[in-house]
């Protein structure tokens, strides 16, 4: 029985795989079963942030694994101080909950709006609502399914969690019509990723906060697609010019281990108290190992100066081909529009022909690693070229 067969005969069938059996990688290059080399432009869906098997992230893991690899959260441990400690110092965050994922990130942040109302505010208040925007992606779990703004995900499931309402991107009547007293918190992504690579107006931004501040309502920063660098700046809210309360991480911030962070400023630092909240695996040693290596490069001194250099050298390249339309989004988030071909297609296209793609609804996604190379870069664009013609 070969992989497949054997994959398929124990596994659900939750995901539409492609043929092709991974099974090791290197740099910026996944290697299938068979030994054919594939140049990566989706990093396993923004995650593989340092490409495969980066030397310092491999040694670092491979270290704790040989230390300790697990302890109850009833302890402490150094690495997860030191992660933290990087983290706090990177992106401004004092506090911060640690979990295995996006959509467990979004939980802690949706417990912490809450709660934070409902202390303030009284059960009574009935402050509990929580806006989230047309076509926004923000977990699997049946709570943020709920969140999420996209009705293709509201089925099957019921019931689903109550208490989200849904106002239009960048449309601040709708936003205003809908902000009232029975909202704890906005909850967005700067740049929705799966929603098509929607980067959202500034102008529409610097209006959730102002109304937010003004009705003391949280805003919660969706940044699992768009953190730890993906957009040529650590956090995408500092290309607004903003500073959520309340910021969730996950994806590229470990390199490829399984984690999730939610950051909170000093208004809800301490709104989560002792077995209001928790995790078996949250703050692994493993991910923390992977997590520190990940940050301490990516906020090096001009690793983020690259990541805009290489984005802007793609989108030069990409501006050349007849068949793009457009690139949206920032840094190495981008979302290719075109004008006559589908992206569905083209991105089974460039897996034949050794490029890893990803698609955003009708676009063409490129999620490459952060430290993707230029002749990388070509190698994997002439691909794309040969395709588009």
């Amino acid at each position: 029985m070969n992989t497949i067969d054997k994959f398929n005969e124990h596994v659900m069938g939750t995901y539409g795989r492609y043929d092709v059996v991974m099974e090791k990688g290197s740099g910026r290059t996944a290697i299938d079963e068979n030994g054919r080399e594939y140049i990566d432009f989706g990093s396993g869906i923004g995650t593989n942030s340092l490409g495969y098997c980066d030397e310092d992230w491999a040694e670092a893991v491979c270290a704790q694994v040989k230390a300790i690899q697990h302890t109850s959260n009833y302890y402490y441990t150094k690495v997860q101080a030191d992660f933290a400690s990087k983290l706090a110092e990177v992106t401004g965050y004092d506090k911060m909950f640690f979990g295995n994922s996006g959509a467990e990130a979004n939980e802690c942040a949706i417990k912490i709006a809450r709660k934070y109302s409902f202390d303030k505010y009284g059960k009574d208040a009935k402050r509990y609502n929580i806006i989230t925007l047309v076509n926004s992606f923000h977990g699997r779990t049946v709570t943020t399914l709920s969140a999420t703004g996209q009705d293709v995900f509201h089925n099957y499931f019921f019931p689903f969690t109550e208490g989200f309402i849904n106002v239009e991107a960048n449309n601040i009547g709708d936003l205003k019509a809908k902000l009232d007293d029975s909202v704890c918190a906005v909850m967005m992504e700067f740049i929705q990723g799966e929603g098509g690579v929607n980067p959202l107006d500034k102008a529409f931004v610097d209006e959730v906060f102002k109304l937010c501040a003004e009705k003391d309502v949280l805003v919660i920063a969706d940044e699992v697609q768009t953190g730890a660098g993906r957009t040529g700046t650590f956090l995408a809210s500092e290309q607004y010019g903003v500073k959520p309360d309340v910021t969730t991480l996950a994806k590229g911030i470990a390199g490829g281990v399984p984690v999730g962070v939610c950051l909170a400023n000093e208004k809800c630092a301490g709104v989560l108290s002792k077995g209001t909240h928790g995790s078996t695996f949250g703050g692994n040693p493993l991910a923390c190992a992977g997590g520190l290596v990940v940050v301490n490069k990516v906020s090096s001194e001009g690793f983020l100066d690259e990541v805009n250099k290489k984005a802007e050298y793609i989108r030069s390249k990409l501006a050349e081909m007849d068949e793009v339309a457009g690139v949206d989004g920032l840094g190495l988030m981008m979302g290719i529009r075109l004008k006559t071909k589908s992206a569905a297609d083209l991105c089974k296209a460039c897996l034949d022909n050794g490029l890893l793609v990803l698609t955003a609804k009708d676009k063409l996604r490129l999620l490459p690693p952060l430290n993707i190379t230029y002749d990388e870069i070509d190698r994997g664009i002439e691909i794309l070229k040969g395709l588009l013609v």
